[in-house]
Formats: C-alpha cells, sequence, structure tokens
C-alpha cells in the first residue's frame, strides 16, 4: 500500500519582518500540539534559501487534513508567511525502497 506523508514549505510574505514575539510563542506552540498529537514527523528552518522560512513534515491520514493544518499555522493566519502542499510517497525497508 502506498503510504504518503505531506511536507508543508513556508514561504515568507512581505510582511514576514514584522513577526512579533507573540506569534512566534503561538507558532512554537502549534508546533508543540502537533507533535503531541503525532501529526508531526519533523520540522525545521531553512538556511540560505531566501524567501523560505522552513517546513512540517505532517503524518496524517489525508491532503485534507494536511491542507488544514497548513491553514491553522499562525505564520500563516496572520499573513507573515504562505505554504505550498507537497505529498510524497515514503521510501524505506518496508517497501523496499520503491523498488
Amino acid at each position: 500500500m502506498e503510504k504518503l506523508m505531506y511536507m508543508m514549505l513556508i514561504e515568507k510574505t512581505k510582511t514576514y519582518n514584522r513577526i512579533t514575539k507573540q506569534i512566534v510563542t503561538e507558532h512554537v506552540e502549534n508546533i508543540r500540539k502537533l507533535d503531541d498529537e503525532g501529526k508531526l514527523e519533523i520540522c525545521g528552518v531553512f538556511k540560505g534559501y531566501p524567501g523560505m522560512a522552513g517546513m512540517y513534515i505532517l503524518k496524517v491520514e489525508s491532503r485534507e487534513e494536511a491542507e488544514e493544518l497548513c491553514k491553522q499555522e499562525p505564520l500563516v493566519m496572520g499573513g507573515y508567511a504562505t505554504y505550498k502542499l507537497v505529498s510524497f510517497q515514503i521510501a524505506n525497508k518496508e517497501n523496499n525502497y520503491l523498488l
């Protein structure tokens, strides 16, 4: 069976440099919530890629669920960032690395 995860690429908007401490706190709280719920595989900040803030890799049941989580990200809700949602198929030992 095809196993998918979803990558949320977080892109900076022109107002990204106006982020407040409150928004950063809400962003981190959102990350903790996703992690506590088992919906976050990994997340991080991009270094050296102008215009890109970071990414989440989400472990959810559907693209629709991933889309809802992206829309709830405080950086997106506040207009500081936009996102692109990418589906990808996992390659691992269980599926012989898609061979």
